[in-house]
């Protein structure tokens, strides 16, 4: 199998870091493209129609992508465990909500690379960095005794979009009022996965 990405991404990411995890990377090659919204590789369009990154190029199927679903077949295919029956609905819930982050934050990202100044807009940006303080705040109050848990794909999704925020928007200081977040993600960094993967 090969996984086309782009390390810079935190969807890839989130990909990248359940292969170390699921020891997955005999089984999947990761395939480095240069793409953005505006200047797509062809590579991607022929695997995904949207253009969009990571996608999972099988020899045995059809191509899969979005990072979720990934996530998901390939966690199935090793038999990881990163999506425990017993707690899936908030497994599920909290990866989404990680992806919510992921969303405004790479928005953001594409707001001020790819527009020029004069077209930025800036109560966009506002609106959208709002939806991620909101999805902090609700992680650092109410979700923490599952951060603490043992290892599934919410807490790498949540790991991979605070990594996302510390590479694009740090300056914006999402730590703040996070005590309990940032300390659980500065130790969670630290995992050989995270590491290898970071951008």
């Amino acid at each position: 199998m090969k996984l086309l990405m782009s390390p810079s991404s935190p969807y890839v990411r989130k990909v990248r870091v359940l292969l170390r995890e699921a020891d997955l990377l005999d089984s999947v090659e990761e395939v480095e493209v240069t793409t953005n919204a505006l200047a797509t590789d062809l590579a991607v369009i022929a695997a995904n129609p949207t253009g969009r990154i990571p996608a999972l190029v099988r020899g045995d199927g059809p191509v899969i992508f979005d990072s979720r679903v990934i996530a998901r077949f390939l966690d199935d295919h090793a038999g990881a465990g990163l999506y425990p029956h017993a707690r899936i609905w908030e497994v599920l819930t909290l990866e989404a909500l990680a992806d919510g982050i992921m969303d405004s934050a790479v928005g953001i990202t594409y707001e001020l690379r790819l527009r020029p100044v004069d077209k930025q807009y800036d109560a966009w940006m506002d609106a959208h960095w709002g939806k991620v303080t909101r999805a902090l705040t609700a992680i650092n109050d109410r979700w923490m005794s599952h951060l603490a848990g043992p290892l599934d794909m919410a807490q790498i999704g949540v790991a991979c979009a605070l990594g996302y925020l510390d590479l694009r928007h740090d300056a914006r200081g999402w730590r703040n009022g996070n005590d309990a977040l940032a300390a659980w993600y500065a130790e969670f960094s630290e995992r050989d996965s995270m590491v290898a993967t970071k951008p």
